[in-house]
């Protein structure tokens, strides 16, 4: 054991460091919605092993006049044992769920904006039916799982293709630890990252929550009150999946024979080392020991970073799947007593902040709240009440009651980051934040963080106030 000093970062380091990776994007779209959406990110580790993507697919304005909307997509993503999953899938998911999307409507036509939005939008007649959330929502599992399995395969089919044309004499295994696309395709493999994704068809007024891993969505609900003043409701839209989830250990259990299930799940965690229950990537738990040898001897001892040896519990893999759980809501833009948004977040938030504390803080921020306000003081500036408390899988840790909420961040993504690691407390604040990588990781988890919220026409809840749009970018 031994004793390390860290010098106290100054609050003004703080707030720059809290509103580094923070971005705001305001779109107007002519069916009268205007979105906005904010992302902020803090790391624990270095690098950074969480990620995030976005995308807004606009409607063609040939079909526009008929039938207006948007697909838009929000996704975070939690990885660990490094970066690689998690950032192969802020660039591939949300364009394999497009393509089996329009795949579900018979388009075979190149991928891109126009021929996505003309299959999803423009081609029904009056006797062709739009596909059922049930059947999206199914298309949404299909492409999680099939992605994840040419993730799995891909360093085994580029170690099959090195072997085409050897002498059947020569066993020798390959070496291509130095193969930059073999070890891409491996390191994202042997990696791990739980993914969420938020799906909004605004033609269809549907909403669609995909999760496969521990990060969470949650929806603040408007509810109007008598008193003109209004509640909001909380929606927890996912289950945290984890050994803690008894629905998730059921499910395992029932995967594998009898005689494993005292191994499955020890500690809360899959063959007690991981403890996410579903996730993309994550070989350990997904490829045969034997297999996992191999791929090790191929790519990864040769470059001296050799894998760990399979668990000695692991006999009928795969244990960890990537298929997600999809929740579907209907939306109703013109109601006051509606959805008004969303928080998507990866588990450091949810490590610190319950689900309930997370809507107090994006209400108060709505309603431009400034400067610092008594915990206690919250729930009466803001009441909450819970429509839906979803399943904490995560490790019960208590946590002070009282203290001090701070609002005084223009991000509402940062201002939910700040107030996880101390809120008004500046001193706990900056001795969160002062720990360096590697240590920090003991004490708190990278964050990444996406509030994504509407308003209808000049129908803004609880004290909100416009913002200038921006021109929309679609990037498909």
């Amino acid at each position: 054991m031994s004793t390390k000093v860290l010098p106290l970062l100054p609050m003004q380091t703080i707030d720059e460091r809290l509103r580094r990776d923070a971005t705001l994007e305001t779109v107007s779209r002519p069916y009268g919605i205007t979105w906005k959406h904010a992302t902020a990110s803090l790391s624990s580790n270095d690098p950074i092993e969480d990620a995030h993507s976005h995308q807004i697919i606009e409607r063609d304005d040939a079909f526009s006049a008929t039938s207006p909307g948007d697909f838009l997509f929000f996704n975070v993503f939690d990885g660990h044992r490094g970066p690689e999953t998690s950032r192969l899938l802020s660039r591939v998911l949300i364009n394999a769920v497009a393509l089996e999307l329009s795949q579900l409507v018979g388009s075979t036509a190149a991928l891109n904006t126009k021929s996505f939005t003309q299959t999803l939008f423009g081609t029904y007649t009056s006797s062709q039916s739009y596909p059922t959330p049930e059947n999206i929502s199914l298309t949404i599992e299909k492409s999680f799982a099939k992605l994840d399995s040419l993730l799995m395969d891909a360093p085994l089919s580029i170690l099959q293709n090195h072997l085409k044309g050897r002498s059947l004499k020569d066993m020798s295994i390959p070496d291509l630890s130095n193969d930059p696309q073999g070890m891409s395709a491996m390191l994202a493999a042997v990696s791990g990252s739980c993914a969420l994704m938020t799906l909004i068809d605004t033609a269809q007024r549907d909403l669609y929550v995909a999760l496969a891993g521990d990060c969470r969505a949650v929806a603040g609900v408007w509810e109007p009150t008598e008193d003109g003043k209004g509640v909001w409701k909380v929606d927890v839209l996912t289950e945290d999946q984890t050994g803690r989830n008894p629905s998730e250990v059921q499910r395992i259990k029932s995967e594998h024979p009898p005689e494993e299930s005292k191994d499955v799940i020890r500690n809360g965690r899959i063959l007690g080392g991981l403890e996410p229950s579903r996730a993309f990537g994550d070989a350990r738990y997904k490829w045969s020991a034997q297999t996992q040898e191999l791929l090790n001897q191929v790519y990864m001892v040769g470059n001296g970073t050799p894998l760990r040896k399979a668990p000695t519990t692991l006999k009928t893999p795969p244990y960890v799947t990537a298929k997600p759980v999809v929740t579907h809501r209907k939306l109703d833009f013109e109601n006051p007593a509606s959805m008004r948004f969303l928080v998507i977040a990866t588990d450091g938030l949810w490590d610190e902040l319950s689900s309930e504390e997370v809507v107090s803080l994006v209400g108060g921020y709505l309603a431009d709240l400034k400067g610092t306000i008594r915990k206690d003081d919250l729930p009466t500036l803001v009441p909450t009440s819970t429509a839906n408390a979803g399943l904490d899988g995560k490790p019960h840790i208590q946590k002070k009651k009282d203290g001090l909420w701070a609002f005084v961040d223009e991000n509402v993504s940062s201002h939910l980051i700040r107030n996880a690691l101390g809120g008004g407390d500046e001193m706990a604040l900056r001795k969160k934040m002062s720990i360096p990588a590697p240590y920090a990781r003991r004490y708190r988890d990278d964050m990444t963080i996406t509030v994504i919220w509407w308003e209808p026409k000049e129908d803004r809840p609880n004290g909100t106030s416009p913002s200038p749009a921006e021109p929309l970018k679609s990037k498909l």
